[in-house]
């Protein structure tokens, strides 16, 4: 396979065979068209878990056609690994001159930019490959992005499913709230173009879906016209991966008590999360505690992250191989965002081992709540203040409940049985 170029990589499967699925109804082999914005392997970051707990969950019973994109050199090496769950995949990698060069474009046809920055010439032909060769049952959108390979091509035949996850274009909107005039006004424009995008999809196919009932109930707000084909999923978290029980060496110096944010620091939602903790707060919980160890554990750090390690008890990471003893010998997890849309499956992750979390409401929304988990809700900065203290005062302590609700509420296999009864078409109306 040359780089930079797509592949359609053929590749044959074994015959499957389905029994009843968890909701009683026998759902026979049927061939999905499943395409998603980033490589579905590995599940290191947010939607990447997501993507590949569906590719793997869905492989199972069916014959999977995966066209994806590449926007790290490092994933060229996972390529193979996806023949082990598709019949087919074609890969494109996301160069960013040519996606600077289609967003230039869309700046100039009237389009949202995020959605331009996709197109992609030969995704598009092998789309239309699959539909016209393959015949697929369903088709499978993960990312508002990837509804543009689909749009038009489908007015009988195959069901179509557009999980957009989150309302991309009210993101856009937060952003441009506190930005200058140009900003605000390049993120406005996009928040509006994007959600007319966003509403033309879900007119054109036949379930949208989000990662929570918020982010579905306010797209009803925004495009009312589809309201009753807007629904959502849950989220999953792998239990046996998330164990606290599991033994691991504390990654931090000694004599530290250690408060942990996870993420991608290449996301301006979590550089924003992290600079104002570490502006704000830190410098106030030392007078206290000035063993607090603030650590930042997330690949892909900006310059803006690094510099915030010359802060006294300020740790940056970088990429580690694993991030779960970062967690399990933190004190609490810290997630300050301002900005959040959907599940943050860091908080999830942090409940299934146990750790108490502090966290904005933004953070919290659309997950269960469970008084149980003893989470710390702040709204400011004294908040994350009193609670960072307040959470440094105590023992480390496996808060058993919250490991016990995620197991209850959030795990893979019995939600994504309820997402393949909708992706193939039954009981498509009724919660997930």
């Amino acid at each position: 396979m040359k780089r930079g170029n797509g592949t359609a990589l053929e590749k044959g499967a074994p015959s499957k065979k389905r029994e009843a699925g968890a909701t009683g109804n026998i759902i026979s082999t049927m061939t999905l068209l499943y395409l998603t914005h980033r490589i579905p392997y590995p599940p290191n970051k947010g939607d990447k878990i997501s993507t590949f707990n569906m590719m793997r969950h869905l492989s199972k019973s069916h014959d999977i056609h995966l066209g994806t994109f590449i926007d790290a050199d490092e994933d060229w090496q996972y390529v193979e690994k996806l023949h082990d769950y598709c019949k087919s995949v074609c890969v494109e990698k996301l160069d960013k001159k040519r996606g600077m060069m289609g967003a230039i474009k869309g700046l100039l046809r009237h389009e949202p930019l995020s959605v331009a920055y996709y197109k992609n010439k030969r995704m598009s032909q092998w789309v239309d490959h699959i539909l016209a060769h393959e015949k697929p049952d369903a088709i499978l959108m993960y990312s508002g992005c990837t509804g543009q390979f689909v749009y038009g091509k489908t007015a009988a035949g195959p069901r179509t499913i557009f999980n957009a996850e989150d309302v991309d274009s009210e993101k856009f909107r937060s952003y441009a709230e506190d930005k200058n005039r140009f900003k605000k006004w390049f993120f406005q424009r996009e928040a509006r173009l994007l959600r007319d995008y966003e509403c033309r999809m879900a007119k054109a196919f036949d379930q949208t879906v989000f990662i929570s009932e918020a982010e579905a109930a306010l797209f009803r707000t925004l495009c009312p016209e589809s309201a009753e084909k807007i629904t959502h999923r849950t989220q999953g978290v792998d239990v046996d991966y998330f164990d606290p029980d599991l033994d691991f060496a504390d990654p931090y110096p000694e004599g530290t008590r250690a408060i942990v944010f996870v993420g991608a620091m290449d996301y301006w939602p979590n550089i924003k999360a992290v600079t104002w903790y570490v502006d704000e707060v830190l410098p106030q919980v030392q007078k206290r505690h000035p063993d607090i160890l603030f650590a930042i554990v997330g690949m892909s750090p900006t310059d803006a992250v690094r510099r915030l390690a010359e802060h006294p008890g300020v740790l940056v990471t970088g990429s580690v191989p694993d991030v779960r003893p970062y967690v399990q010998h933190a004190w609490g997890v810290c997630l300050p965002l301002t900005i959040a849309r959907g599940i943050q499956n860091k908080a999830l992750e942090a409940m299934a081992m146990g750790k108490r979390i502090i966290a904005t409401k933004d953070a919290l929304a659309g997950i269960r709540p469970c008084p149980e988990t003893k989470a710390l809700v702040a709204q400011n900065s004294a908040d994350l203040i009193a609670h960072s203290c307040a959470l440094l005062d105590e023992d480390k302590a496996q808060i058993k409940e919250a490991r016990r609700f995620i197991i209850d509420h959030y795990g893979w296999d019995a939600n994504l049985s309820n997402y393949e009864t909708l992706v193939f078409g039954q009981n498509s109306s009724e919660r997930i």
